[in-house]
């Protein structure tokens, strides 16, 4: 190829794909226990397994615009408010710096708490 060439084509990842990425950033998270469905059951949060941690993440787009809702369990204790800004903000790093999407709105649902 020579200088100056530039490479065309298209890349698109999937919302499931997306919501793995983010999944695994919030279970990196301090204050983070785990990921939660998206509705309870007898008023109880259901902690996700490994395998469909995706699940817990609520994935939107219009046009080139990604909303993201997170479902979360925190550790008891925590600061919930900074644990929901540290979150937010290595959501969007993440997305940025590995797959260059841009989240336009990230909404923090706990679900539950619980110690580790």
């Amino acid at each position: 190829m020579a200088e100056g060439d530039a490479v065309r084509g298209k890349m698109s990842i999937s919302d499931e794909a997306i919501g793995e990425l983010v999944a695994h950033t919030c279970t990196r998270c301090y204050g983070v226990v785990g990921m939660a469905s998206q509705g309870f059951q007898e008023g109880v949060a259901q902690m996700l397994g490994m395998d469909s941690l995706h699940k817990g993440v609520k994935v939107r787009r219009k046009g080139d615009e990604l909303s993201l809702n997170l479902y979360i369990i925190v550790e008891a204790g925590v600061n919930i408010t900074e644990v929901a800004r540290n979150l937010i903000d290595q959501v969007k790093y993440v997305l940025q710096s590995t797959a260059r999407l841009q989240a336009q709105e990230v909404e923090v649902h706990v679900q539950g708490v619980r110690a580790s």
